[in-house]
């Protein structure tokens, strides 16, 4: 087999990147593949550590929960299969001071742990509030208690007092810094009090009509738990097993799950937006590549070379072009993901587990993906060069690429996005919204430039104005490209102030810094004037406000309905438990309707939430019936709510949209941000000794603080993107550089000053800038609004002025690119420009 074309492409390669032609092609494939990979790398990694965080989030390997004790053939099979297990119990009941030391009650999540509790992750602890936390693997001993620390304000105690529980006085021994297993559990943010599993008799607080949760963790070999967690699943669905379920991640912490998901979407779309942009530099790049070679391919014809040669010796020195970039891209991105972990460090407990190949297969893929697809097809056109153009400089110019292989291309490309962009919606969003913004861009611009003649008025205007114009519109094609290719990655430059400014700041408001951290429960009505009045004496003027009513489905269009009238578990389980309903005239604020309409004070109607009504099969205009207390209810389905459960908020399954009920039994709710008054909580008991007071303060700062180091993450990414739209920009303005070399040398010749050509120069990149920035603002602005609505799931509006303020960035960034990329033009000499063009 002839090799010659591997020998000729290895010299081409070698000449080519001495001068530096290949430059811009290898910056826009490495800066491509490096933001790919160095988020690849990261998420790889991050998703092991997360599927092993889940882990202890769950205290095993798997979890069956359960409201009696778990059923012995769980246990059975867990045994048989030799894996540990550990069972906690865990219910609601109050905690009491002595009446030495002023027999202060409140309501605490009693938890009970056996040895070798949890089986995943550690217990943090601390020996007295505000000491220094450190990990342990002990349980509390015999007589011992462990409490969380605002426990202790609340009842006036301190360490080593005794906490009553029923029937049992307990030693307070540590307090509970982090306990990984909690859960996200209305119940859960309840101070938590833990005790040996030994005591619970003791306490005398287990009685058969308790309420209690059960959960049965097992830990053991992979296989051993996929074993048992498929025989698990199918096993809670059986009729004759009730009240048992199995956890996830998802059930067990809604809210760092939502925040999580919205960060690995993030760095997926800067990621894909870096991408993009580098196929469009790419493709501007490689045709610049080409039209520099037209000369040289014809000198290879004439010498002899045959066409199938010229086509292999540029395909080798491509594809080793993109190796080379694609590894180095591989290798930056691996190096900038170790900065992604330092600016998320203590998202894990621990450190990630080591990466897999996938994302170096990925970047790889990517880089020649990327080269040959947009950058080969120009380059092909090459070998087609005929051998006349040696003396005929007008021959064998190059030719728009063919739809087929164009096609082909870019199709192979956005298939790989999507691919890799592990969100079909903000795959689609990303990718399809970039190929509409193409297209679109072309047609204005073209009809743009068709405009542009007969605006201009060639008797009065200026000299630079009239030259700047003919131009443009002499040269249609060139303007329509310079203009969407300018526009693209403006597109990408507008989007990124926008992330990083509009969408970022509606990311930080769905769980905003003052979200309530407290939320109380069990006002009665008589206290409710009261109640207000003590938050508003406290400063506390911002607070959500709702009564709570307790009320049982029991029918829906007539037709009585239960746990047997459903399949799915969760189903099954909201019916067969009180539902928290509520009444307000007015739409909550934080609330989005997505069907039906909400009219204040409409008798006989009520507001559901979405997923609830999805569950449980309903819709717009079913009746439902509720027993509340004995009191029959029924109501119309008039509207569906969107409710965004990490937003920390108060917020209700089913609403009345009247400003009460008659007849019915209500306490009120009250979610506000406490204020840093010392003892506020503890007045507030003692002056409401019924309420239940839910202290959600840490569970907010975990997500907050997850949030602020995930913006630090993303934002780290978005240079790579600033540095492919900013390589765009050039591309886009230096794509024509040769052209103008030789205009501008005529003109030069026939007279022109280089001032005015310059003013012709800076017109015509302002004029081009202006246009493709302000069509960028106008898409970016939709493309923003798109996936905030769609993809990030929160309300966004732009501010009117983008466009405005686009156009002018695009004018600016389109004169300091032509400023760096043209500033030769003017300055080579006539003589030697016109001698090369004779040549």
């Amino acid at each position: 087999m002839n090799l010659d074309f591997v020998r000729l492409g290895w010299r081409t390669l070698w000449r080519d990147l001495r001068a530096g032609e290949l430059r811009l092609l290898m910056v826009a494939v490495t800066l491509a593949v490096a933001a790919l990979t160095s988020v690849g790398f990261f998420a790889d990694r991050l998703q092991g550590g997360l599927q092993r965080d889940a882990l202890q989030l769950l205290g095993g390997d798997a979890v069956v929960a359960s409201d009696l004790p778990t059923p012995p053939v769980f246990v059975e099979r867990a045994r048989a299969l030799g894996l540990q297990t550990a069972t906690t119990v865990g219910f609601p009941t109050m905690g009491r001071a002595s009446e030495a030391q002023g027999g202060a009650a409140k309501l605490v999540a009693l938890k009970s742990v056996p040895s070798g509790y949890p089986l995943r992750g550690s217990l943090k602890v601390a020996d007295a509030p505000g000491a220094a936390a450190y990990t342990t693997r002990d349980i509390p001993a015999r007589g011992e208690v462990w409490v969380d620390a605002p426990l202790l304000e609340s009842l006036g105690l301190r360490m080593d007092d005794m906490l009553l529980l029923g029937d049992a006085q307990l030693r307070i021994a540590r307090t509970i810094v982090l306990e990984p297993d909690r859960g996200a559990g209305f119940m859960s943010f309840a101070p938590r009090a833990m005790v040996n599993a030994a005591d619970l008799p003791a306490t005398g607080l287990v009685q058969p009509a308790s309420r209690l949760t059960y959960r049965f963790a097992v830990a053991g070999p992979a296989r051993a738990v996929q074993q048992f967690s498929a025989w698990a699943a199918l096993e809670v669905k059986k009729p004759e097993i009730h009240g048992v379920r199995l956890e996830s991640l998802e059930s067990g912490r809604p809210e760092m799950q939502q925040t999580l998901d919205r960060a690995q979407k993030f760095l997926n779309l800067v990621a894909l937006l870096a991408a993009l942009l580098s196929a469009v530099a790419v493709a501007l790049a490689a045709r610049g590549f080409a039209a520099s070679h037209l000369d040289a391919s014809a000198m290879l014809r004439v010498l002899g070379q045959s066409q199938r040669t010229i086509a292999w010796s540029y395909g080798v020195e491509f594809a080793l072009v993109g190796l080379c970039a694609s590894a180095l891209g591989v290798a930056l991105g691996f190096g900038v993901h170790y900065l992604f972990v330092l600016l998320l460090a203590g998202l894990v407990e621990s450190a990630l587990p080591t990466a897999s190949l996938w994302p170096v297969a990925l970047g790889l893929g990517v880089g020649l993906t990327l080269l040959l697809a947009f950058g080969l097809p120009p380059v092909l056109q090459l070998a087609q060069v005929p051998p006349l153009r040696v003396i005929r400089r007008e021959v064998g110019a190059l030719r728009p690429a063919s739809l087929a292989v164009l096609g082909l291309g870019v199709a192979g490309f956005a298939a790989l996005l999507l691919a890799v962009s592990s969100d079909l919606k903000l795959g689609l969003i990303a990718v399809g919204g970039f190929a509409g913004a193409v297209a679109l861009f072309a047609a204005l611009a073209w009809v743009a430039v068709k405009l542009l003649r007969g605006a201009v008025n060639e008797a009065t205007a200026p000299r630079w104005l009239v030259l700047a114009t003919r131009q443009v519109s002499a040269r249609p094609a060139y303007a329509v490209v310079q203009v969407s290719s300018l526009a693209v990655g403006l597109l990408a430059l507008v989007l990124l102030v926008l992330l990083r400014t509009d969408l970022i700041a509606s990311w930080r408001q769905a769980t905003p810094p003052d979200a309530p951290n407290r939320f109380v429960i069990n006002v009665q009505p008589d206290q409710a004037a009261a109640f207000q009045k003590a938050l508003q004496d406290a400063g506390v003027r911002d607070y959500d406000w709702y009564p709570m009513i307790r009320g049982r489905l029991v029918a829906v269009n007539g037709r009585t309905v239960g746990p047997d009238s459903y399949s799915e578990d969760r189903a099954r389980r909201l019916v067969d438990r009180e539902f928290n309903l509520s009444t307000a005239a007015q739409q909550p604020p934080h609330n989005q309707l997505v069907a039906g309409r909400w009219m204040p004070e409409e008798k006989d109607a009520i507001s559901l939430e979405e997923g609830i009504a999805q569950t449980l099969g309903l819709k717009l205009g079913d009746r439902l019936r509720f027993d509340i207390g004995g009191v029959q209810n029924e109501a119309r389905i008039t509207s569906l709510r969107k409710v965004d459960w990490g937003s920390m908020r108060a917020n209700f399954f089913a609403m009345y949209p009247v400003d009460h009920l008659d007849g019915v039994a209500v306490t009120y709710l009250a979610a506000y941000r406490a204020p840093t008054t010392a003892g506020f909580d503890n007045a507030l008991v003692h002056q409401f000794p019924n309420i239940t007071s839910v202290d959600m303060g840490a569970t907010l700062a975990q997500v907050q603080g997850v949030l602020d180091q995930v913006i630090r993450a993303v934002e780290f990414l978005f240079g790579f993107t600033l540095a492919a739209g900013l390589v765009v920009l050039f591309a886009a303005v230096t794509a024509t550089r040769e052209e103008r070399t030789r205009e501008y040398a005529i003109m030069r010749a026939l007279g022109a000053r280089a001032s005015l050509l310059r003013q012709v120069q800076r017109a015509e990149l302002a004029g081009v800038g202006l246009l493709a920035g302000f069509l960028a603002s106008c898409v970016a602005v939709c493309v923003g609004w798109a996936l905030a609505r769609y993809v990030f799931d929160f309300r966004w509006t732009a501010s009117p002025w983008v466009p405005l303020l686009g156009a002018l960035a695009g004018a600016v960034l389109a004169l300091l690119a032509g400023w760096w990329g043209l500033r030769a033009v003017l300055n080579t000499p006539v003589v030697d420009t016109l001698r090369r063009a004779a040549e």
